[in-house]
């Protein structure tokens, strides 16, 4: 016999037996397993039963077969564990009924698996699960039914089969963590499953959709709301519709946060340790802690409540996501970036990710403690701002741009006019005499959008000492060059690139993306006249983020822009805990604007371009 589990991503599982060793799946009335959706090929899968596991095998489909969300590309021994993804649908294996110990004299014997297969057990346990040769009963992982075996012949005692314990299967050889995360999937399914029980209930007893939210109060709403969970949790309870060892408080609680507020995502935005968080969908989310990367032990209940969490994030900003407009960039109330993404765009369902905004605004003692840059790197960042130089950040996605060009912001003297420039608002500086502008997407009928190179055009008729954008990333990058050589001198900005001199080359890029037919030399000439530092910064392996070069743009040489650096990270390789070992170096190299200073009489620090 073979047993499945079938289920529509986010609903309910149905079990499906079958007195065969075969079954087929597709769209069309002849397979065993009928899946009518547009995405599900006519026949798509076939699941094998062979020498005691379960194979699946792709039929060629258009959409692929998918298990644990890795697209299938030669057949594949399946585990209980597994999850395989057919177009809207998942399958897992079943598991069987207890066998009659009487009926068992010694645990089945599993034949070697395929060359196709080999590495791929994935149906066997590992070591510390499987009982021992002479065990006179056994529950074996695989799916396929337990057969007895029957009793030797009397004679000579045969040689003892080994016990299986002493051969480690594929599985077992696994690292700790991969155990760790289908454990963890095991564990999440189940809890989803138990919180769209109780929400799809609290519906039926609510009608939260039909709730006047403003008449109601936000206290009194949320009052009401757990006073019907905890009656609904209660009975569930007493019915033993609740496992024991589920925690009823923190069921209640993510039951009315996911109804109310922003479900598990309330958690890990309290979380201090938690810097950013990514939903890959209702039943993954990953989460940033120290720099690395960590699947959470939370989930949605299905897909819809991620969209209703994402609309309850836009709606009170004025923004908007449906069919017609599936992407949006928003932020929290603290502050948080956000960006969501739903269907048809998003194939797995709707994919939230927030940047979490730190409670406390960084310093720069704190980047220093964090080891990001040296106190002479800092010394020159600050009368670079001071003096009113024109800073370029550059870095990869997560490298800490903006929480660097936060910091330097900090430098401007407090009797200068700010005007800052951003997609979401981040920026947090101390100065009182500041203007904070932010972009503005369409409206529904596709009009009214206000862009980053509209507001900056618009920062040159508010008077502005300093301009600072947050990134450039299009034409606006010609209109922040001519502000910064038309007497708009120590404006800052971001933008995305590996190297400073990448970030020539991005910026040459973004100006031609304004529409402006100059030629190359044009560009690299306002470049050079207009930039005048580049700071540099990465996200190391480790999950640090590093001040990788200080350059200053030096001028031009025939029709090359010309850099020198001042100071850099030089790797030396990795400690016991493969975290970065590295210095910081100072190339002896004093910038230009340096000897002017000091020829102007200004004090200034020449001892922090030693070499060291």
């Amino acid at each position: 016999m073979l047993s499945i589990l079938v289920a529509e991503k986010g609903g309910e599982r149905e079990r499906l037996d079958f007195d065969k060793q075969e079954i087929s799946i597709g769209r069309t009335d002849d397979n065993d397993v009928v899946l009518a959706r547009g995405n599900i090929s006519k026949r798509h899968t076939r699941l094998v039963q062979k020498d005691g596991r379960i194979i699946v095998v792709d039929q060629k489909s258009t959409n692929g077969t998918f298990v644990n969300g890795k697209k299938l590309a030669a057949p594949q021994v399946l585990s209980a564990e597994d999850i395989v993804a057919v177009g809207d649908f998942e399958l897992s294996i079943a598991d069987e009924p207890e066998a009659d110990p009487e009926t068992l004299e010694e645990p089945p014997r599993l034949s070697p698996p395929s060359a196709h297969a080999k590495g791929l057990a994935e149906g066997e346990t590992g070591p510390a699960q499987v009982p021992p040769a002479s065990t006179s009963t056994s529950t074996s992982t695989s799916t396929s039914t337990s057969t007895s075996t029957p009793a030797p012949a009397p004679g000579p005692a045969p040689e003892p089969a080994p016990a299986r314990a002493r051969a480690p299967s594929a599985r077992s050889r696994r690292p700790a963590a991969v155990k760790d995360q289908q454990s963890i999937s095991i564990e999440r399914q189940k809890w989803s499953k138990l919180l769209k029980t109780c929400h799809d209930k609290l519906i039926e007893a609510m009608d939260l959709r039909r709730l006047d939210m403003d008449r109601l109060g936000d206290d009194e709403l949320w009052r009401r709301t757990e006073q019907t969970i905890r009656g609904i949790v209660q009975k569930m309870d007493n019915l033993r519709e609740i496992p024991p060892d589920v925690d009823k408080e923190q069921l209640v609680t993510d039951v009315l946060n996911e109804a109310l507020g922003l479900g598990p995502l309330e958690d890990l935005l309290a979380d201090d340790t938690v810097s950013e968080i990514m939903v890959n969908h209702a039943s993954q989310i990953y989460v940033e802690q120290k720099g690395k990367l960590h699947l959470a032990n939370k989930t949605f209940s299905s897909n819809e409540a991620v969209r209703h969490v994402i609309e309850r994030i836009v709606a009170p900003i004025g923004r908007r996501i449906d069919e017609s407009s599936p992407l949006v960039d928003a932020r929290l109330k603290d502050g948080s970036r956000v960006n969501a993404i739903i269907p048809p765009l998003a194939l797995k369902g709707p994919s939230l990710t927030i940047r979490k905004f730190a409670r406390e605004r960084f310093r720069i003692k704190d980047l220093l403690a964090f080891g990001t840059l040296t106190a002479q790197m800092v010394e020159f960042l600050e009368t670079c701002v001071k003096v009113r130089k024109n800073i370029i950040i550059s870095g990869g996605t997560g490298s800490g741009k903006t929480t660097l060009l936060n910091i330097i912001s900090s430098f401007i003297p407090e009797d200068e006019r700010i005007v800052t420039v951003e997609d979401a608002a981040e920026l947090q500086l101390p100065q009182d005499h500041w203007v904070q502008l932010e972009t503005r997407p369409a409206n529904v009928e596709g009009k009214g959008q206000i862009t980053i190179r509209d507001l900056v055009r618009n920062c040159l008729r508010m008077r502005p000492d300093r301009i600072v954008v947050g990134e450039c990333r299009g034409g606006e990058a010609l209109d922040m060059l001519q502000a910064m050589n038309t007497g708009h001198d120590g404006s800052l900005t971001t933008l995305h690139a590996n190297s400073p001199r990448d970030a020539l080359a991005r910026l040459e890029t973004m100006v031609l993306m304004s529409g402006m037919d100059l030629p190359v030399r044009a560009i690299r000439d306002q470049v050079s006249a207009a930039v005048n530092i580049i700071v540099q910064q990465m996200r190391f392996a480790d999950g640090t983020r590093k001040v990788t070069y200080i350059s200053e743009v030096s001028g031009m040489e025939g029709d090359i822009i010309t850099l020198q650096d001042i100071f850099y990270f030089k790797q030396e390789g990795f400690d016991d805990e493969g975290r970065i070992n590295g210095r910081y170096v100072a190339t002896g190299f004093v910038p230009r604007f340096y000897d002017d200073l000091q020829r102007r009489g200004i004090p200034v620090n020449m001892n922090i371009f030693r070499e060291d």
